[in-house]
């Protein structure tokens, strides 16, 4: 669990340093360390733990700083949702940086299309205010639960999406 709080900590870094906005690149970034210091508490406390004898102290401590690092890479997620609606540079062909930028902005156009998708309800309640669907907008959290368990240390390119247009909506 430490080891893969370090690859969100690397994906945090990534999508700050190509960030456009400056306040969202500083938040990622500090989410990241924050993501990286307790990653590196837990690893420490799961290696102390294993060379001593059981403890129940010892054992909720363990728990303790595993929820703690998975609340942490819940705040690297939304700070990065946050860069990747204010957009990001371009980073180099053929490296990590662009696998991370290309998952993000997939992210980022499916969101956009849910957005107008929805939008488009036209079913109003008594008061005329749009009604809007049960599902939820699209999270980057979401797609990172949806990963494989033997993908769960890299980011896989994402695969293009049908181009959704708003008469898709429509028919």
């Amino acid at each position: 669990i430490a080891s893969d709080g370090q690859v969100f900590v690397k994906f945090g870094r990534i999508i700050a340093k190509y960030c456009l906005d400056k306040r969202c690149s500083a938040e990622l970034l500090c989410a990241a360390e924050q993501t990286h210091t307790i990653s590196s508490q837990l690893g420490i406390v799961a290696r102390v733990k294993a060379v001593t004898a059981e403890s129940k102290s010892s054992s909720e401590l363990l728990v303790s700083n595993a929820q703690n690092l998975i609340q942490a890479v819940l705040h690297v997620l939304r700070a990065a949702e946050a860069a990747c609606i204010k957009g990001l540079r371009k980073p180099p062909p053929d490296s990590e940086e662009e696998v991370a930028a290309a998952f993000c902005m997939q992210w980022r156009k499916n969101l956009l299309w849910h957005r107008a998708k929805e939008s488009l309800n036209s079913e109003r309640d008594e008061l005329g205010l749009r009604k809007t669907q049960a599902r939820a907008e699209p999270s980057l959290t979401a797609i990172v639960q949806e990963q494989s368990p033997q993908n769960k240390n890299t980011l896989k390119r994402p695969k293009p999406i049908k181009e959704h247009t708003v008469r898709d909506s429509h028919l």
